[in-house]
């Protein structure tokens, strides 16, 4: 029997801007209290679940392996605040994490690590996310913050994937949920030094945070003040409290532009003072240092952003510390009592620098170093200002996931943990010398060299019959760096190669890597990616009829605008909640974010320029009657970052006018941006797309077990 695809209907919807008129025949899939719009996503559901029964003892294989090869109960690496250490912990069987404390003894440095993974003796369960996720479909932590005093928690919770929290109080004490309860907060929060007052943010009718609240413990919240609101529809607002818990601290950003505002954290009811007025295009963020504060800051000739100093009396006045390279992009900055750490990117790769005054008050600073061709490196948790030890991650793509303290007067690294990776269930250990990981760079049309990470089995052929998956983004100066994953396990013992694209638009290289990627460049994104693919059947990575293109959100839109300009160099693609109808988005000013995003993409609601060359680039716009390979779109009806209809829409019109195929489309019903919320639900989810991928790339002769 042959299987028909959902039809949906036209209803022609003319959109008409700077004197171009067009006929959208899929605008009403955007109303989702009509039935019929409910109805079409069931029966895409229904369809692409019929397409892909064939898949099931693949993706049931390949979720077993991710399951074996996981340590399911677990912790993570105990992180000191006070007298205590947090952690969180999952146990077998179970959705979500257990989130703990436990006291420090006396003469602890180093923290406490069961190599079983078992709960540590007189633990304290501050909150469990399985107890709270009980008769829900979906569950989202997005605030989980002690007070400095430990006396309060203060969590909130999503059960629906909108982004939209409940804010409430526990007392650690007694164990007492209170009853404040304060709803539709924005994540995050920031506790006084007193835990009084809770400071949290609040959304306006296009989803943006923009107000910041005071809430007084025990006090009703209709009494609860507004202490922040940012009128520029471009602003996003966030509520934070300093490492030194010296200050709350408030920060307004757009895409170009920042500024931020401090407050005493032991003064409460005070009011908040700006650091440095707003210019547009200064971007900066403050790390408070005792006595002075370290800026980081893109101000003048600064594209890649410098540190400087400030003092607390005159915070507007910065002296340079950490000059402005051309080869280094900073990322961020921690202070100390005794020392700084700047997180940077040079050469596509990250790294960590420590900066420190010796017994005579010279400035010594070092890098912290890795042997790996290709890794990410970063700053792990490190809540105490006082600390001489510093915490951070590393992982590449052949080694997991691992945790370092960094002994900062010597230098010197001791690992804490290293992410298990069990044995495959046919009792095969993981071992990092049976995989390689190389950097490759492929020449883009206007001759500039993009990066490329990848990893493959050890003498894996280089004659391009080999299947891969391509993995882009490229947007938001957002860096998809090298990391070890267990999923990605199951291709590469099918002889899979897995690639990502460091392409522009992304931050791999430096800020001009992002602005060469963005608002009238942005079509280098999608070139890039493209040579990326053609470079690797060059190569002899692989060939065009094995290679398959993945990436969600602006990289969906990457894999929808690349079906179109190139659908010969895909055997298949996967995309994420894509960002497909992006004309039709950011000419709205009602949606969420949209006014936010005119600085990355343009905006063509005012600007006829932006106007035509979104329009040429849009994949909804530019779908075509040539062939198409197989694409695969997975969404949430309760997304509100890239709404459900973008795909549901892109789907329909692929079916009514494009060759090739098949298309498909998957709705999480009960889910938003991030998909599915337990890890269970998570790992069969992927097991699906990686079952899709090993069949798109090579057919019946991948359904094998893996090697």
């Amino acid at each position: 029997m042959t299987l028909e695809p959902p039809e949906a209907k036209k209803i022609p919807s003319p959109r008409t801007f700077h004197g171009d008129t067009v006929i959208d025949e899929y605008a009403w899939l955007a109303d989702r209290q009509d039935p019929d719009t409910i109805s079409y996503l069931k029966a895409e559901n229904a369809y692409t679940h019929a397409l892909t029964g064939h898949l099931a003892p693949l993706r049931e294989q390949i979720f077993e392996e991710i399951k074996a090869r996981t340590q399911e109960s677990d912790l993570s690496v105990p992180v000191r605040k006070g007298g205590w250490w947090h952690y969180s912990r999952t146990v077998e069987g179970r959705q979500y994490p257990v989130h703990c404390r436990r006291a420090v003894r006396p003469g602890e440095v180093i923290p406490p690590i069961p190599a079983d993974g078992k709960p540590l003796d007189e633990e304290e369960v501050l909150l469990d996310g399985n107890e709270l996720a009980a008769g829900h479909e979906f569950f989202s932590l997005g605030a989980f913050r002690t007070s400095p005093d430990q006396r309060w928690l203060a969590y909130s919770t999503d059960f629906a994937g909108h982004e939209r929290f409940t804010l409430r109080i526990k007392d650690l004490a007694t164990g007492v949920t209170l009853p404040d309860e304060i709803p539709d907060t924005y994540a995050g929060c920031a506790w006084s030094l007193d835990g009084s007052a809770v400071f949290y943010t609040t959304v306006d009718d296009a989803w943006r945070p923009y107000r910041v609240w005071r809430h007084r413990i025990g006090t009703p919240v209709a009494e609860d003040t507004m202490v922040f609101e940012e009128p520029d529809e471009r602003f996003h607002v966030w509520v934070s409290l300093t490492r030194s818990e010296s200050y709350v601290m408030i920060r307004s950003a757009s895409v170009l532009t920042s500024e931020v505002w401090l407050l005493d954290a032991a003064r409460p009811l005070a009011e908040f003072s700006v650091v440095a007025p707003r210019r547009q295009g200064v971007d900066y963020t403050v790390e408070p240092a005792g006595d002075r504060l370290l800026i980081l800051h893109n101000d003048g000739d600064a594209e890649n952003f410098e540190i400087a100093t400030a003092a607390l009396t005159d915070p507007a006045t910065w002296t340079p510390l950490v000059p402005h390279r051309t080869d280094t992009r900073l990322l961020g900055v921690d202070a100390f009592a005794d020392y700084t750490v700047v997180y940077f990117r040079r050469d596509g790769l990250t790294g960590l620098r420590i900066l420190r005054k010796d017994s005579a008050g010279e400035n010594k600073e070092y890098e912290v170093a890795f042997g790996e061709p290709v890794f990410r490196v970063g700053p792990g948790p490190n809540p105490d200002f006082q600390a001489s030890r510093y915490r951070l991650s590393f992982t590449s793509l052949v080694t997991p996931g691992s945790v370092y303290d960094c002994d900062m007067a010597a230098g010197e690294l001791t690992l804490l943990k290293r992410q298990p990776v069990l044995p495959s269930p046919a009792g095969v250990p993981y071992r990092p010398e049976d995989y390689e990981q190389h950097r490759e760079w492929a020449v883009a049309t206007d001759g500039t060299r993009v990066p490329i990470s990848l990893v493959c089995r050890t003498g894996s052929p280089r004659d391009g019959s080999a299947p891969c998956l391509l993995y882009g983004y490229g947007s938001y100066e957002l860096s998809r760096d090298p990391a070890f994953s267990i999923p990605v396990l199951s291709l590469l013992d099918r002889g899979f190669v897995y690639a990502i694209a460091h392409i522009r638009g992304g931050g791999e290289m430096g800020r001009s890597w992002y602005t060469d990627g963005k608002l009238l460049r942005k079509k280098n994104t999608f070139t890039d990616f493209i040579a990326c693919a053609r470079h690797l059947a060059q190569a002899g990575w692989t060939s065009p009829g094995r290679l398959v293109a993945r990436g969600g959100s602006a990289g969906g839109l990457l894999m929808g605008a690349v079906a179109n300009m190139a659908p010969g160099a895909f055997a298949g693609i996967v995309a994420h909640v894509p960002f497909v109808d992006a004309l039709t988005t950011i000419l709205d000013p009602s949606l969420p974010l949209t006014v936010t995003e005119w600085e990355e993409w343009g905006d063509p609601l005012h600007d006829p320029e932006v106007y035509a060359y979104m329009k040429s680039y849009t994949p909804y716009e530019n779908v075509t009657g040539q062939a198409y390979p197989p694409i695969f779109a997975l969404t949430g009806l309760n997304d509100t970052r890239v709404t459900y209809h973008e795909p549901a829409k892109w789907m329909a019109r692929l079916r009514a006018t494009a060759g090739g195929g098949p298309f498909m489309l998957k709705t999480e019903m009960e889910a938003g941006h991030g998909g599915r919320s337990g890890r269970y639900d998570a790992w069969l989810e992927e097991a699906l797309v990686l079952a899709w991928v090993v069949g798109a790339a090579g057919g019946p002769a991948l359904l094998s077990k893996p090697c």
